[in-house]
């Protein structure tokens, strides 16, 4: 049996957090978020994919291959993945993916949880295991977000393969930007 390989494509929408919060460290919840893609005068619809532009991936290449963890774990917007709102706006908004330049999408460490037990990465377990949402980790936006930025833009066709590892339990994707 041959086994298929697909990917996502569809309708991206990028919230460029660089702008506002630019390499500074800033957890974004649920409030951040609308004002951000207020800002940015963006709409999400069902079926987008939203990916969010935080320098992350810019201050890593900045680095000139010799990373300071020190520096990256102290840097660039992450979502709060024990949000409430936030997580409730993803069910609602019917988004069928989140991609981001940064490597979690979420701050991790999440903050504590409450009770006896919690999932560590709230976001990912709310995407993944109870809404089948896409998460995309470390992707390149800059280009993608410079141009948005000079047109006044802030959607796009965006089609993202995987990369093709036969094999493999999982793959990276390879996104491609259509403006």
């Amino acid at each position: 049996m041959k086994c298929k390989s697909t990917g996502v494509q569809g309708r991206g929408v990028l919230v460029d957090l660089e702008k506002h919060y630019k390499h500074e460290r800033k957890i974004v919840g649920y409030n951040e978020l609308l004002e951000a893609l207020d800002d940015q005068t963006a709409t999400v619809r069902p079926g987008d994919l939203l990916c969010l532009y935080t320098g992350f991936a810019d201050l890593i290449l900045s680095m000139n291959k010799q990373p300071d963890g020190e520096v990256l774990a102290n840097s660039c917007a992450v979502l709060d993945g024990r949000d409430e709102r936030l997580l409730q706006w993803i069910t609602d908004s019917g988004i069928v993916a989140i991609c981001a330049d940064n490597f979690a999408v979420e701050a991790c460490p999440a903050r504590e949880g409450s009770g006896d037990s919690f999932p560590g990465l709230p976001l990912h377990n709310h995407c993944l295991f109870k809404l089948g949402i896409h998460l995309g980790e470390l992707w390149y936006f800059a280009e993608l977000a410079a141009w948005l930025r000079t047109n006044n833009r802030s959607s796009f066709f965006l089609t993202a393969p995987p990369l093709r590892l036969p094999g493999a339990v999982g793959s990276p994707a390879t996104p491609v930007a259509t403006v």
